[in-house]
């Protein structure tokens, strides 16, 4: 009697649909953790250069001058680069004692992630014009504006 040894066609192709469905859901959460990691970064950038405009500028009690490119030449911060979006800006605020933080550029997920849970150090937070409150304004289409009040 002779036997048969080796795999079928089926049992082949079951092995790589299985092996399909584990990558496909490994690189799903790693672009989650990714995602996440990039967001927490970015906060804990923004809450230092926040602290660190703070001891800056905050003797003076007036936030006039105050800018990204004051703020690197000083040593407030490390480089122009934002730390999520596309651009931004650092300005003064209206009463002088407040300075604004706009993040530009940003995706949806970036603009979710700040605008569900708006920073501490934040006193005022605008998204996309809208005031922070209960329903959150993100667009879908990646080109999202926050702004950061701080004082």
């Amino acid at each position: 009697m002779k036997t048969e040894s080796g795999r079928s066609l089926i049992e082949i192709i079951g092995v790589l649909a299985i092996t399909a469905v584990m990558t496909a859901s490994a690189i799903g959460i790693y672009n989650v953790i990714r995602h996440n990691q990039k967001n927490t970064i970015a906060t804990a950038e923004l809450r230092e250069m926040v602290k660190n405009t703070r001891v800056l500028m905050g003797m003076r009690g007036d936030y006039t001058g105050v800018s990204v490119e004051y703020l690197v030449k000083s040593g407030a911060l490390r480089s122009d680069v934002p730390p999520v979006g596309k651009s931004w800006t650092v300005g003064v605020g209206t009463d002088r004692t407040t300075f604004v933080i706009n993040l530009r550029g940003l995706s949806n997920k970036e603009c979710d992630f700040f605008a569900v849970a708006p920073p501490s150090w934040a006193e005022e937070m605008f998204v996309n014009g809208h005031r922070v409150d209960d329903s959150v304004h993100c667009f879908g289409g990646g080109e999202n504006e926050i702004s950061f009040i701080a004082r």
